[in-house]
């Protein structure tokens, strides 16, 4: 059965939130995963049985240490080998986990997924993705959301290749449109580095090329699959994504497609390009969102999305 590690200790509400949303995620999987909870034992199984919840349910991994949201991630990854998030890259590189999940703090995990797990062979650097919804109905794949808040032309086309093998293999789209996320849709539009990225991908066979993608027309899914950005671009994106339902909310705006924009419905985002399923949650986390992340890391684990890019990065 599928083991998912699950760092108990991270995020801005932990350990209590994560540990509700785990018992939730533990119901769902039910048959299919076993969840493990990394971080201070005696807390985890003390909140479970303040909250109801049978310790039992869960395999319990102690760890004495905790990798901080506010610590500067490599410095508080390496001076903490007994932290829940260092132990969980730890299991996971030795394939005693088949996913690892974390809400906490995202440049740790980031450091873990390249140090300890390692990138797969042929990926210039990992990066992260979001589903953002569509009015159309669906999603659209938009990368990379904050990784890589610097990236050249070569790293740009090798996102559009991930987000490629992403949006078949999760999203079930059989030739997914690939777009640079650009300042205009002419192809000399751009710096240099949009410029170069855009000849790469309409260059390449593998690729369903559509051209550039203004940002007004972030959800209407009328021109793309998959939205190819530098990270800083990218968590811009997300951010205002985020802040546009945080507003629709405070207007009592009350739609079921402005509901999809709080992160809870995501719960998380996987890192593509490592050598086993990561997945990144919201800092501020709700039960809900662990749920969700939780459950992302399963579904990540279960497509084979890892393998299906080794073998796409080789090919």
């Amino acid at each position: 059965m599928l083991r998912i590690g699950v760092d108990a200790m991270g995020g801005d509400f932990a350990p209590v939130q994560v540990i509700l949303g785990a018992a939730e995620a533990v119901q769902q999987l039910s048959g299919l995963a076993t969840i493990v909870l990394l971080g201070d034992a005696d807390k985890i199984t003390g909140i479970c049985r303040e909250n109801g919840i049978d310790p039992g349910i869960f395999f319990i991994y102690p760890c004495t240490q905790v990798v901080q949201m506010h610590e500067q991630p490599v410095i508080a990854y390496k001076q903490k080998p007994d932290s829940s998030i260092a132990r969980g890259f730890e299991l996971l590189a030795k394939g005693e986990l088949g996913a690892f999940a974390s809400a906490g703090n995202t440049g740790a995990m980031l450091v873990g997924s390249v140090t300890t797990v390692g990138t797969l062979t042929g990926v210039f650097r990992p990066c992260i993705s979001v589903e953002i919804p569509l009015l159309t109905g669906g999603n659209m794949l938009l990368l990379d959301v904050g990784f890589n808040t610097d990236s050249k032309a070569d790293v740009l086309f090798q996102f559009a290749e991930l987000g490629t093998i992403y949006a078949k293999t999760i999203m079930g789209i059989h030739n997914p449109r690939v777009a640079l996320l650009n300042i205009g849709e002419e192809a000399e539009k751009g710096n240099m580095v949009a410029r170069e990225a855009y000849q790469m991908m309409a260059d390449s066979p593998d690729l369903n090329f559509v051209g550039n993608m203004e940002a007004n027309h972030l959800y209407d899914g009328a021109r793309a699959d998959v939205l190819v950005c530098d990270g800083f671009v990218g968590n811009i994106c997300l951010k205002q994504s985020e802040a546009l339902y945080s507003v629709c909310r405070q207007l009592g705006l009350n739609r079921s497609f402005l509901k999809q924009f709080n992160y809870e419905e995501y719960g998380g985002t996987p890192v593509l390009g490592v050598k086993a399923p990561v997945v990144i949650g919201h800092g501020a986390s709700t039960p809900k969102a662990i749920t969700r992340m939780i459950y992302k890391a399963y579904e990540v684990a279960h497509s084979g999305l890892v393998v299906k890019i080794q073998q796409q990065m080789l090919h």
